[in-house]
């Protein structure tokens, strides 16, 4: 933050700002900090900075306000429970199977969602937690979209289907389908 407070107004990269703290960090630690990048959002999602674009953001002492944590207040938790029948809205299973349940933001604060009833869900905890984990097989799916792109233009038969064949369960799982595979195709099929 106080990187930011030193340039308000301005529209930072996080790069310079990762490494301004890094440098301040080294300072007074042997290792390196964990994530300042992470930091940065952590400060967007408190409502201290202005996401202007991806990766960049700015400080306005204007702007400032103290946000409590996004969290959906616990009246609101259990209207979202109860109009969910108290149940996982993938799965199905609820407190009845004893299962814990989570209220979830549909479209998470940093995207633009708020703590309306209509941006929650109710999910499991394993759905949760699988959700959360969709950025991680979202980047895997651009990865190996990348690496089969290589292969075809390198004539590597062997890596190309191995990609179709993680395409393949990308599509049995239905996971990622809104990433559009190489050449827009619907699904590659196996050679």
């Amino acid at each position: 933050m106080e990187y930011f407070q030193k340039h308000p107004k301005e529209d930072l990269k996080h790069g310079p700002v990762v490494d301004w703290v890094t440098k301040k960090y080294l300072n007074n630690h042997s290792e390196p900090p964990r994530d300042p990048w992470r930091a940065i959002r952590k400060l967007h999602q408190e409502g201290k900075l202005i996401k202007v674009s991806k990766g960049v953001y700015r400080y306005d002492p204007a702007y400032i306000k103290e946000n409590e944590l996004f969290d959906f207040p616990p009246e609101i938790k259990e209207e979202i429970f109860s109009r969910d029948s108290f149940k996982c809205v993938v799965c199905g299973r609820g407190r009845k199977e004893g299962v814990e349940i989570c209220a979830d933001h549909i479209k998470p604060k940093d995207k633009g969602g708020d703590n309306s009833i209509d941006n929650g869900q109710t999910l499991c905890m394993e759905h949760n937690l699988i959700k959360k984990n969709y950025s991680q097989t979202e980047a895997g799916k651009h990865y190996f979209i990348k690496l089969y792109k290589r292969a075809v233009s390198n004539g590597d038969d062997k890596i190309v289907r191995f990609c179709k064949e993680v395409f393949d369960i990308y599509d049995k799982h239905n996971i990622n389908g809104h990433i559009k595979k190489p050449n827009g195709e619907n699904k590659i099929r196996k050679s």
